[in-house]
């Protein structure tokens, strides 16, 4: 036996050799569980009494942090260079992408290499409609700016790849769904619900297949009608497409008021005979909804004959004080108040300003309506 493996066989024997034999073990990747164990239990174990006395605490604590950081080390660039060995990159000959931009995954195939880490944007996404092309160097030059870790892996496959955004046809009931949704939000709103058709019939386009946003361009003065012109474009991201010009005829559909027999001047609205149907709002002015029926002090203020839908020229607020009533007429003047008997002259509603006369003097005041009996005169 020559002197250094007589070293080599006393080394061995101790804690910090035997740990390092654990990780040799390691490294060569079997039974990792165990040698893990094993190395703990060599490092950071309380030792014999024994070789408490024979070994300085201070530098069996050096050697064990030495021994550990050496094993570490040496698993992450075992692992590292397994990693980047088992791992293989093709670059495709086309490829197609979002406007999100280009990323590694979609225009290479990939092997041995996990889904997040494939998930790399090497560039922006070429404008719709246009293609752009990447030679695998300028491909490799775009890693190395982001992920140099991955520059040693060996690249095979097509030499350039061509890269085109992906579409989609838009057809006619694409285009009248997205178009009745925008007017729907941005000028149609709460009154009522948007029936569009289209007057003109509409050629297919390729558009991106992203989520779109329509702008509306160009719209009659009048907005909405029954028959209108309007332009508008789509945009997508920092693509605009268009302008297009569509011919549409629209209907508002909202449940209104509508005589099921004919009403008299005068009558209650909710003591009329009505009916609440689907009707077409976009020409008529302020049609009743069903909400007015709980309006309790709304009257009749024409005949509306059977069949005719409430409009809001129809009625009005009952009066709480009618034209030739007699109340009481209130002048206040600091603590000073007189309290008279008027004559209304015009029906009234409560703070509606109505003119009155005194029937003694038969001066005329204005005064503001308080109530059914009571009236505030201004002087």
């Amino acid at each position: 036996m020559s002197r250094y493996q007589g070293l080599s066989i006393s080394f061995a024997r101790t804690r910090c050799g035997r740990a390092l034999l654990h990780g040799m073990c390691l490294v060569r990747g079997r039974n990792l569980r165990w040698h893990l164990d094993g190395i703990v239990r060599e490092l950071f174990s309380r030792p014999p009494a024994r070789a408490q006395r024979s070994h300085g605490s201070d530098s069996q604590n050096l050697a064990a942090a030495l021994v550990l950081g050496a094993l570490l080390t040496a698993v992450g660039a075992t692992s590292t260079a397994a990693s980047t060995e088992a791992t293989t990159f093709t670059l495709l000959p086309v490829a197609t992408v979002d406007g999100h931009g280009v990323f590694l995954h979609q225009i290479a195939g990939i092997g041995g290499l996990e889904s997040g880490a494939a998930n790399i944007r090497i560039a922006s996404a070429p404008v719709f409609g246009r293609a752009t092309t990447m030679t695998r160097d300028q491909v490799k030059a775009a890693l190395q700016v982001s992920h140099p870790e991955l520059n040693p892996v060996p690249w095979s496959g097509a030499e350039s790849v061509r890269i085109t955004r992906r579409g989609r046809s838009w057809s006619e009931g694409d285009m009248r769904d997205l178009l009745a949704t925008t007017l729907q939000n941005e000028l149609i709103k709460d009154r009522g619900e948007l029936e569009l058709r289209l007057a003109r019939p509409w050629s297919p386009v390729t558009v991106p297949d992203e989520p779109l946003t329509m702008k509306i361009l160009d719209l009659p003065a009048s907005g909405v009608s029954q028959h209108f012109i309007l332009r508008f474009e789509l945009l997508t991201g920092s693509d605009r497409l268009g302008p297009w010009q569509a011919v549409a005829q629209a209907r508002i559909m909202k449940r209104i008021l509508v005589a099921a027999s004919s009403t008299r001047r005068g009558q209650s609205l909710s003591e009329a005979d009505l009916l609440v149907e689907r009707r077409d709002v976009l020409p008529l002015r302020e049609p009743l909804e069903e909400s007015a029926l709980r309006n309790g002090s709304l009257e009749f203020i024409e005949t509306v004959a059977a069949g005719q839908p409430i409009l809001a020229r129809s009625v009005r607020m009952r009066p709480v004080v009618q034209r030739g009533a007699i109340v009481d007429g209130l002048v206040r003047d600091g603590s000073l108040q007189i309290n008279m008997k008027v004559e209304v002259l015009a029906d009234g509603l409560p703070g509606q300003m109505v003119r009155v006369r005194n029937p003694k003097t038969k001066r005329e005041f204005y005064a503001k309506v308080q109530d059914e009996q009571t009236v505030l005169i201004s002087l």
